[in-house]
């Protein structure tokens, strides 16, 4: 499997070995020159990633501001249903926004079974 991190090294390690030692030289047919050409497309692939994940992350925040606005008012017009005469908190429209009606609320009154406890 891939690893783009451990690629990424080699290839900058490589570059500044080539660089540092022996920048005239030409191995594999290119030259430090060549080869550069030759790899940049990798380099350009992860700039692009780079930018690509601060869109990503610049998205993500303005998605949660918006939706903190949308959740407020969705709590404003429910609470315009809730407060309609016509419609209110047994109504099918209150019910189709994904709410329970009034009417269908159980009244949350639990007992407990007494368990017999054992004898020996």
């Amino acid at each position: 499997m891939s690893n783009p991190k451990r690629n990424l090294e080699k290839i900058q390690l490589l570059i500044g070995a080539w660089e540092t030692k022996t920048p005239d030289k030409s191995f594999g047919g290119m030259t430090l020159v060549q080869f550069k050409a030759q790899v940049q497309p990798s380099l350009d692939a992860r700039e692009d990633i780079e930018r690509l994940e601060g869109e990503l992350q610049s998205a993500q925040v303005r998605r949660e501001q918006a939706d903190e606005t949308s959740l407020r008012r969705i709590q404003l017009a429910v609470n315009g249903i809730l407060a309609d005469p016509t419609e209110g908190p047994d109504s099918d429209l209150y019910e189709a926004c994904g709410y329970t009606r009034a009417s269908e609320r159980k009244s949350g009154l639990t007992r407990k079974k007494k368990t017999p406890t054992p004898t020996k």
